[in-house]
């Protein structure tokens, strides 16, 4: 019996509750980035928590480095020692119980209040949050057939943008109240009595999502199949590094898996930049406040949920690389779109528009041309991260999961840095945001070159040498 042929044997027997209980993952573990991470609590600590936004925006982008760091050096060591102690689980509930108390620490962030605390919270939540990740993306091989794990992927992740959608919205209308009126966006009060004067309106987030995250995790750890235990911890933990050793020595002969990981790390950083820096661009080059920038996101998450359950049908049948070669395709098309726009032209000005602002959210024709290249970031941000995670899940073997799921969130990590970087230096040395932003291009078409001639899919045992 080949690999491939035991693998499959092995996930026959997962029932449908045990799918659903693993996709449920990414559906509560998602709305800490949404809303914590990137649109609600972000925003709060750079913008409301101290009278220095500079020296807050430093803290926070220190705080990504770091957790950036931690994550990319003690994730293949994690995964490797997950592969010999056989059980995600225990793992997954460890670093649960980290992220939820950090979350719900994150209340205390009151304006005036030491940054340290909630420094500490989020880059604690930050990398439990990612190595829980590690540890559920290496349960995936086991639940289905290998022809299935990209519908299987690019599902969970829509259903992830689902919900964090859904909690963003929530906390928009219902709890985000304007400091200026104390009324949300649908002219209500906020529930609960939050006071937006001090930032209870973005604090209360941290909270929020620690609940989300507790309820729908349960299914997971309620009906979802785990791995056999296998070594017991101490002895587990000295064979998992002693065996990473021999996989990372090993990926020379196997450079298939190489090839991917190292493209994967070129265009991951292009995307993580254009996910990071496409609102602060527009909000910049447009003068978007908070509540457009909010939209935006919406926007976007509502595309990457079709867009993600489209590709889903479409990786069964073309394919984890097609797909996330057409992905990559159309985040560069994008790009271009963005640093081609400006006030009263798209495409470098051989499309020119009005300046006439009509009112309302994006209110010009530019910004209505911004957003429509936004749709195509919707569109495909989404499927070329879910794809790749397909991509390694078909190269490699039960047995040796947790490890290559480790290396694969390291390549994630490792220069996760450069292309937010590099678009600092290139700002400030042109002083131009546009030439900035068209750095993101070398990371994407960088990636995509490197993955052109990769194999798919990638090698699933060492090559004789």
């Amino acid at each position: 019996m080949t690999v491939t042929e035991r693998d499959d044997a092995v996930t026959a027997k997962v029932p449908a509750r045990g799918i659903w209980g693993w996709m449920l993952f990414d559906w509560a573990a998602q709305p800490f980035y949404t809303v914590v991470i990137t649109f609600i609590f972000g925003p709060y600590f750079v913008a409301r928590l101290t009278t220095d936004p500079v020296g807050a925006q430093a803290m926070w982008s220190n705080m990504a480095t770091i957790s950036s760091i931690v994550i990319a050096v003690l994730s293949p060591i994690l995964g490797s020692i997950a592969d010999q102690s056989g059980s995600r689980k225990p793992w997954i509930a460890f670093f649960a119980v980290i992220k939820i108390a950090s979350l719900f620490g994150l209340w205390w962030a009151a304006p005036g209040s030491p940054v340290i605390y909630p420094f500490v919270f989020i880059i604690l939540a930050s990398i439990a949050a990612e190595f829980s990740i590690v540890f559920n993306d290496s349960m995936m091989p086991r639940l289905v057939s290998k022809d299935d794990v990209g519908k299987l992927s690019n599902t969970a992740w829509g259903l992830g943008y689902l919900g964090g959608m859904i909690v963003l919205i929530a906390v928009v209308a219902l709890l985000a109240g304007n400091p200026e009126t104390g009324r949300t966006i649908l002219g209500l009060k906020p529930l609960f009595g939050l006071d937006a004067v001090l930032g209870e309106d973005a604090r209360i987030t941290g909270p929020i999502a620690a609940i989300w995250y507790f309820i729908f995790i349960l299914p997971m750890f309620l009906f979802t199949p785990d791995a056999p235990r296998g070594l017991p911890l101490r002895t587990a933990v000295g064979s998992g590094i002693s065996e990473l050793v021999k996989t990372v020595k090993t990926l020379k002969h196997r450079p298939g898996i190489a090839r991917f990981l190292i493209a994967r790390m070129v265009y991951q950083d292009g995307v993580n930049g254009v996910i990071i820096l496409g609102g602060t661009f527009a909000a910049g080059m447009f003068g978007w406040p908070t509540i457009e920038i909010g939209i935006f996101g919406i926007i976007l998450n509502v595309v990457a949920i079709f867009g993600c359950l489209a590709a889903g049908r479409l990786d069964a049948r073309l394919g984890s690389k097609t797909m996330i070669v057409a992905s990559l395709v159309i985040l560069l098309i994008a790009t271009v779109g963005f640093i081609s726009t400006g006030p009263g032209f798209t495409l470098f000005g051989l499309v020119q528009l009005s300046t006439v602002d009509s009112g309302g959210l994006f209110g010009t024709a530019a910004e209505k041309a911004y957003v429509l290249y936004g749709l195509l970031i919707g569109l495909s941000f989404g499927p070329v991260q879910a794809s790749s995670r397909s991509y390694l899940a078909r190269s490699v073997s039960l047995e040796e999961a947790g490890r290559y799921f480790g290396i694969y969130a390291l390549s994630g990590r490792a220069t996760s840095f450069m292309a937010t970087l590099m678009f600092s230096v290139v700002t400030t040395w042109s002083g131009s945001a546009r030439l900035g932003m068209a750095t993101l291009i070398l990371f994407l078409a960088g990636g995509l070159l490197l993955l052109l001639p990769a194999p798919y899919p990638a090698d699933a045992k060492p090559q004789r040498v």
